[in-house]
């Protein structure tokens, strides 16, 4: 999660060079950003470096993504006509720069660990459209959610048919997993979660059965809607640090995969309380199949690399020191 980016001298080096966009849509800047933890840090799989609202360009929306803010929207849509004028996107032609960094990412890195695609969910993706960027309540959000039902429905219609586009063709590219960022979703009471969002990620997984590719579901701040996340659909969920991992395994169920849950901000502490955390972890799930040791959310900026390579050696090496 966030396993490129600030916290790497050597991405900050590329950072000096070009402004984030560019390495977004550079494929051959995006496969070596993209590869840099694996080479770095020694982890299992490497993420695609991308921002969730990267195909929104495709679908006529103007926006920057600014240091230390986000994605900021242009021109938020609050009434009907602003979901109305969204055109219909096509990954093909409207991200082709991330499908060739996928296919350069695919090349590098040699069928030596997973490549994870991933996209941004419906209701995460209409907040950002419709507060202009980032937000702490989400009042614009719910109040078009809760009063306006027709430009709602419009709206995450098109989110959704537009998203399952866009991991269809990351998956023709060649990634091996996806994994669909609904990271605002917390925000949300399971009643709200059910009736104004859950058929619409429900319909994005469903179109990616049967491809042959794990399907990921995130969210953070969401342990109150595990179970809804489930009927959602998804292979592996990941949970953030504010449950235990194995009651929130409990909740979903084991017939699914877990990844979590570790803190970002344990990363920031010394070593022994990085590793006694992590066991933590991994005691909790202990002789049930399909856990992926995981941060319960992204890699922050202040994060020592050195922390994070003992991590990996540490969860590497567990079950063997363990047993």
């Amino acid at each position: 999660m966030r396993q490129a980016g600030r916290y790497l001298p050597q991405y900050r080096k590329i950072r000096e060079k070009h402004d984030i966009v560019t390495i977004y849509k550079n494929p051959e800047l995006c496969s070596e950003v993209t590869v840099q933890p694996v080479e770095l840090l020694g982890v299992d799989a490497a993420i695609m470096f991308a921002d969730i609202v990267l195909p929104l360009e495709g679908m006529g929306v103007r926006f920057q993504i600014k240091e230390g803010v986000g994605p900021v929207i242009e021109e938020p849509i609050r009434m009907l006509r602003g979901a109305q004028v969204l055109e219909d996107f096509d990954a093909k032609a409207d991200a082709a720069f991330m499908l060739e960094a996928i296919e350069l990412t695919k090349k590098r890195l040699d069928d030596r660990v997973p490549l994870i695609g991933f996209c941004g969910g419906p209701f995460t993706l209409a907040s950002y459209l419709i507060e202009g960027g980032p937000a702490r309540d989400f009042i614009y959000t719910k109040k078009l959610m809760y009063s306006d039902s027709r430009t709602w429905e419009l709206l995450m219609d098109k989110l959704a048919t537009a998203m399952t586009n866009y991991l269809q063709a990351q998956i023709q590219a060649g990634v091996d997993a996806i994994q669909l960022f609904d990271s605002w979703i917390g925000f949300l009471s399971p009643q709200d979660y059910r009736r104004y969002v859950l058929s619409y990620s429900q319909r994005i997984f469903k179109k990616l059965e049967g491809l042959g590719v794990p399907r990921i579901h995130f969210a953070t701040g969401a342990s109150n809607l595990l179970k809804e996340m489930k009927l959602a659909g998804g292979d592996v969920f990941s949970v953030d640090w504010t449950i235990p991992i194995d009651v929130a395994w409990q909740r979903l169920g084991y017939d699914v995969g877990i990844q979590g849950n570790l803190d970002p901000a344990v990363l920031l502490a010394d070593i022994d309380l990085i590793k006694s955390e992590s066991a933590d972890i991994l005691k909790r799930v202990r002789g049930h199949r399909g856990h992926v040791f995981n941060l319960g959310h992204g890699m922050l900026p202040q994060t020592l690399p050195e922390n994070a390579v003992e991590l990996v050696k540490f969860v590497h090496g567990f079950n063997r020191e363990s047993s």
